[in-house]
């Protein structure tokens, strides 16, 4: 599959797996994210081999990741999303929800789902909009997996 890859000015977003730094993925989630502390290193490295994944660079130093799990027909799950912290407030994140939203592969998906605490206002911009019939929805929801 070829690499889809944005470029504006310095910062480069793309979807190859190669350029991830996978330390520093496992770090943020497992320090600093509130959705996956503790996550194991082993399954960082999972989800990333069985997701699309989005790397955002700048100077050539990662400074963001996405993840979408997808069947790249009808849904999609907008998941992992981060900027490490000196880094925000610079427009990142929208350039890199942008850059997901656009890639080729994601078009024409009947639903495209995601879950946030706090950042309702960038994914707004984008069209995501609060579940309409929760009551359609189920789950099963481990908070502590990782323990």
């Amino acid at each position: 599959m070829k690499t889809y890859e944005t470029q504006e000015m310095d910062v480069l977003i793309s979807d190859d797996k190669a350029l991830l730094d996978r330390a520093l993925i496992h770090r943020y989630l497992s320090e600093c994210s509130y959705w996956a502390k503790g996550v194991p290193r082993e399954l960082v490295e999972r989800s990333v081999e069985h997701s699309l994944c989005f790397g955002i660079y700048q100077a050539g130093r990662q400074v963001g990741f996405a993840r979408v799990v997808t069947d790249f027909a009808t849904f999609a799950w907008l998941a992992d999303v981060f900027i490490l912290e000196e880094q925000r407030g610079r427009g990142l994140g929208r350039r890199l929800i942008a850059a997901v939203l656009a890639h080729p592969r994601l078009q024409g998906l009947r639903r495209f789902m995601l879950g946030t605490l706090d950042a309702h206002g960038l994914y707004t911009r984008f069209g995501f909009a609060p579940i309409k019939h929760v009551e359609r929805f189920m789950e099963i929801h481990q908070p502590n997996p990782y323990k």
